[in-house]
């Protein structure tokens, strides 16, 4: 079956905080049918790791599920960036998938960052724990050298899931273009480091996130009642970006919205990306370098949240003017270790006895001049375009329009990264349903802005 006949696409989505097979309809790419699990990671064992086998018997079993009803033609795979998977001879897990919020020992770090490329070469920030690829790789080899050294093969997170499916081996431009330490974004080329940790050889070959690697295996096939292709894969947040590429003209800005906000500048400045403050290039799926800033805003608003408790969009919108008047806001981070403003603790002021709403407002405000703050970063100019669950918060929309001056385009629904990847397939984006939030004048925010840059200063 040719790309352009697909009727339905199931794509296997493993993100940080959820694991989940979505099949989509090709003309209309609504979500059929989703099921989905938490992604828990075991404490136990070497290092803090992801439960692989649970993960894998639950792709199965969703796979085979959905292939019964409602059916599918392809699948295609898209995971968060910060993992790779160590292969050994026999094709199993040489050493478990590292947990990327494992904190390693100083002088394992210190010895990393003395041997990691320079920005300048790879576009790449010294992120904490094992956000970079390269910090997790140079700590399993140094920290466990006996299990290193029956490695045979490095995958990409995405591109192992599809080794697993298809039995053929593989890396991804994405999925090495994103704060991982071992892309050189502007020769189109693995960086330095590949080398300094005698890697090359272990890395897979490079495919396009485009590529039909092949049918499932055999014994799958027969596990899930059918045949079909499995696409490459790709980096959920260039997921996410990928039908805006296809549709809209550069430039223009998209804020992905899920654990982490990611901020895509598309035609903006790369020159002028600042390290210290999270900001990074990533390679979208042309190969194209795309400047971008991020923080952890899905999980911060999540345990905000859990703190709060549930507020309507009109409530929380109705406590906005009283929130801005009254000065009450939050200050970052709720999430450390990330984010434009690295080094700072979260806090609030002026919240002493303040009522759910007042605080819901608040945790609005926070993540729309956080959200601002990454969109700056990337020099992004033009149309903003919010996906995911922030998408369906209407206070945050109308907010972040006011501060950035610019129409806010909200794609409601689950974030683009299922979306996205079933455009691997070769079918054609969906028209979404959009909703429109222009700029308002909302009186006194300006001067609030100010008072929370120099209250985190």
């Amino acid at each position: 079956m040719n790309a352009s006949s697909y009727r339905r696409i199931a794509v296997l989505d493993i993100g940080k905080t959820n694991a989940k097979v979505v099949v989509l309809d090709s003309q209309t790419g609504a979500e059929i049918a989703v099921l989905k699990r938490p992604n828990i990671a075991i404490k136990s064992g070497p290092y803090p790791h992801y439960d692989i086998e649970a993960l894998w018997s639950f792709a199965l079993d969703a796979l085979k599920s959905l292939a019964r009803e409602p059916g599918f033609d392809a699948i295609s795979i898209t995971t968060h960036g910060a993992a790779a998977a160590l292969i050994s001879a026999d094709g199993a897990l040489a050493m478990p998938v590292i947990d990327y919020e494992h904190e390693y020992p100083e002088e394992i770090r210190d010895a990393y960052t003395a041997l990691r490329p320079s920005f300048e070469e790879t576009f790449s920030p010294r992120l904490a724990m094992g956000l970079n690829i390269g910090a997790q790789l140079h700590y399993q080899k140094n920290a466990f050298p006996e299990e290193f050294a029956k490695v045979t093969n490095i995958f990409t997170y995405a591109q192992y899931w599809a080794a697993r499916l298809t039995g053929v081996a593989a890396n991804e431009l994405t999925s090495l273009g994103c704060h991982t330490d071992l892309w050189n974004p502007k020769t189109s080329s693995y960086s330095s480091l590949v080398d300094r940790l005698g890697i090359r050889d272990l890395m897979a070959p490079i495919r396009s996130a485009f590529d039909a690697l092949g049918p499932v295996l055999p014994d799958i096939a027969d596990e899930i009642g059918i045949s079909m292709p499995v696409y490459c894969g790709i980096h959920d947040s260039n997921a996410s970006l990928l039908p805006h590429l296809v549709r809209r003209k550069a430039p223009f800005a998209v804020v992905s919205t899920g654990t982490w906000v990611i901020t895509f500048g598309v035609g903006g400045d790369l020159d002028h990306l600042d390290p210290s403050r999270d900001a990074l290039a990533n390679v979208d799926a042309y190969g194209r370098a795309v400047p971008s800033s991020r923080f952890m805003g899905g999980r911060e608003f999540e345990i905000l949240s859990a703190e709060i408790g549930p507020v309507g969009n009109e409530a929380g919108w109705a406590a906005i003017g009283a929130v801005i008047a009254k000065g009450m806001m939050l200050l970052p981070n709720i999430a450390l270790g990330s984010g434009p403003f690295p080094g700072k603790v979260g806090r609030w002021i002026g919240a002493e006895g303040a009522g759910r709403e007042a605080r819901h407002a608040s945790a609005c405000l926070y993540l729309a001049l956080m959200t601002e703050a990454c969109l700056g970063l990337t020099g992004a100019k033009g149309p903003v375009v919010v996906e995911g669950p922030f998408a369906l918060n209407e206070t945050y929309l109308k907010l972040l329009a006011a501060l950035v001056g610019r129409e806010v385009t909200a794609l409601p629904g689950s974030t683009g990264t299922s979306q996205g990847a079933a455009l691997l397939t070769g079918i054609r984006p969906a028209p979404g349903v959009e909703r429109h939030f222009p700029p308002a004048d909302i009186p006194g925010l300006s001067a609030y802005r100010d008072r929370w840059y120099k209250a985190i200063e």
